[in-house]
């Protein structure tokens, strides 16, 4: 009996690799950009995370951030170059007044911002908070240039 049904398991476990290639095409394809112009994206923060590690957009893309805190405790939301989050980094206030991609969120409320990506390269979103940045609270939008034609 045992010898009848571990044949067929066997035989399965061997073609699952060659059929994953069907079942999962374009998986290792990157996304494509959001933009040009404005799109908006939701982020949620829960555990100390944010729900996007990750955006790549077409330069020239303006991005409006929803970011939902879903945790019992305080969060921001930088986006920026070097400079800005060098200088939060430093900083140790929970708010901060509204700047164009930068927004403070308190416990279970819903914060707003925009940032225009306007040249390729990569820009840092992170939370500055003491210990958040560390803990892992960031991520990175690639901006590519628009494609010719």
């Amino acid at each position: 009996m045992r010898a009848r049904v571990a044949a067929p398991l066997v035989a399965l476990a061997a073609t699952l690799p060659m059929l994953a290639g069907y079942v999962l095409p374009g998986s290792a394809e990157e996304p494509a950009p959001l933009g040009p112009g404005v799109v908006t994206v939701e982020v949620q923060m829960r555990h100390s995370r944010y729900s996007v590690d990750d955006l790549r957009v077409y330069e020239g893309t303006l991005v409006r951030f929803v970011v939902a805190n879903d945790d019992p405790i305080h969060h921001e939301l930088v986006t920026g170059d070097a400079d800005v989050h060098a200088a939060h980094a430093k900083g140790t206030d929970e708010f901060h007044p509204p700047v164009p991609g930068e927004v403070s969120v308190d416990p279970g409320e819903t914060g707003f911002t925009a940032y225009l990506f306007d040249e390729p390269g990569t820009t840092l979103f992170a939370c500055h908070l003491p210990r958040h940045f560390e803990y892992g609270m960031k991520g990175e939008v690639e901006v590519v240039p628009l494609p010719e034609g």
